[in-house]
Parts: C-alpha cells; sequence; structure tokens
C-alpha cells in the first residue's frame, strides 16, 4: 500500500511570527487555553497572527518532538483548537490550511486505512483553499495537496495519481521556488519516481535555504529529514 504509515505531509510554513515567547505556554495548554493566558498580544502581532504562531509552533513539537504513539492524540487535540480559530476568524485561510496540514499529518500519525478518511477530509479543505485564494500561505496548499496525491493509494482504495502530484507540487513551487517545504516535498516525489538527479538538486536547496523566524523546531526537523532523503538519493546515484 502506498500511503506510508509515517506520511510526513505537515508542512512547516514560512510564515514570519515570533513565537518563541509563548513556546512554554503551548506545550502545557491548548492554543486557546494559552492566547488566554497571555498578558498582552505580541507588539506587531493581530490575534489571528498570533494564534497561526501557536498553531504552528505547537504542530511542530508534536512532529518532532512527541512519542509517535500519542501523536495521534495530539493532533487531534490541535485541530479542536484549529477548529475554534476558525469560527472565530472564517475569513482567514491561514488557518484553513493549517487545518489541512494537521489533519494530514495526523494521517501518517494514525497510519494504515483508518488515515485514508483524513486524507480525503485534508484533500477538501485545500482544494476549498486554492479555490479561494491559491497564492495563500505562498502556495503551501498547493504542495500540501500535491503532497497526497503521490503519497495516498490510487484507485479503487484511494485518490492518489502522480500526474495530478506533479502538477500540484510544481505550482507550488512557481509561487515559492525557495520554499522549505515546497522543495522537500518535490524532491521526496522525484525520489518516489526515480529521479534522484532531480531530487538531489531540489535536497540542496532545502538545505541552502535561509531559518526562517521563529521556526526553529521546524527547520531543523524538515533539515534533518532532507539529509536523511539526500543519503537515499546519493546511494542510488552511486
Amino acid at each position: 500500500m502506498k500511503l506510508q504509515l509515517a506520511l510526513s505531509i505537515g508542512l512547516c510554513l514560512s510564515l514570519a511570527v515570533p513565537v518563541a515567547a509563548l513556546a512554554d505556554t503551548v506545550e502545557s495548554a491548548s492554543v486557546n487555553e494559552a492566547l488566554s493566558a497571555a498578558a498582552m498580544p505580541q507588539q506587531g502581532l493581530s490575534p489571528a497572527d498570533q494564534a497561526l504562531g501557536l498553531i504552528q509552533t505547537r504542530w511542530a513539537e508534536i512532529k518532532y518532538q512527541v512519542a509517535q504513539k500519542q501523536q495521534d492524540d495530539a493532533y487531534q487535540a490541535l485541530l479542536a483548537d484549529v477548529d475554534k480559530l476558525r469560527a472565530q476568524y472564517p475569513d482567514d485561510l491561514r488557518l484553513a490550511v493549517w487545518q489541512g496540514i494537521i489533519l494530514s499529518t495526523q494521517a501518517g500519525a494514525r497510519g494504515g486505512l483508518g488515515a485514508l478518511s483524513l486524507c480525503k477530509q485534508a484533500r477538501t479543505v485545500f482544494e476549498q483553499a486554492i479555490a479561494a485564494d491559491a497564492a495563500v500561505l505562498e502556495g503551501s496548499a498547493y504542495t500540501s495537496l500535491g503532497s497526497l496525491y503521490y503519497q495516498v493509494p490510487g484507485w479503487p482504495i484511494g485518490f492518489g495519481d502522480d500526474d495530478k502530484a506533479k502538477e500540484l507540487l510544481l505550482k507550488g513551487l512557481a509561487i515559492n521556488p525557495n520554499g522549505i517545504d515546497a522543495n522537500f516535498f518535490y524532491a521526496d516525489f522525484l525520489f518516489d519516481q526515480g529521479d534522484y538527479q532531480g531530487a538531489a538538486a531540489a535536497l540542496q536547496k532545502v538545505l541552502s535555504a535561509p531559518s526562517r523566524p521563529g521556526r526553529d523546531l521546524a527547520d531543523q526537523g524538515r533539515r534533518e529529514e532532507a539529509e536523511v532523503l539526500l543519503a537515499k538519493v546519493k546511494r542510488k546515484l552511486s
């Protein structure tokens, strides 16, 4: 079955929101509790920006620091927070994209056929975001949706389609050609297709990309994943 048990769809998106000051709070509280506990909004940040930064931070903590067997429940709790925030800010498409990202990453934590329904929910969310504004979060909805299409099984089990995946991933790259995540998932797709030279080139872009403000954990985790994949690529090319 093509759907990987460790499906790593979740993207560390490029949003320059300084969330480090709230990181300790979000580790032990929900996003909404952390927002309520904050003494005052961070300078220059709207409440929606602050909420999104907390979501990104918590996602990275779950993905890279929480034990695998506990991740499904942790993502489910984070989704509950996102649902509340989307009700507060219904026009903020960034929250919609992150809802899809969390659903996709939760699918990897859950694994097996149980993950497919989560992938279908994520697909719907990404498609709706693209229809409203394809460039939201630097085209990350395209990258996220493309990643689903190459990792989910094809018909009759799922909706996977490599041609569709490539089309979507390239659209994401066209909007954000130097993005860490856009290049990582395109590299992973090329590796899956046997294009090891192309995968190596995309991975070099991942490793040379500048660090993103407030995204230290996410960047570190993504670069480590890129190093692992690059080692596999080099073995194929040797």
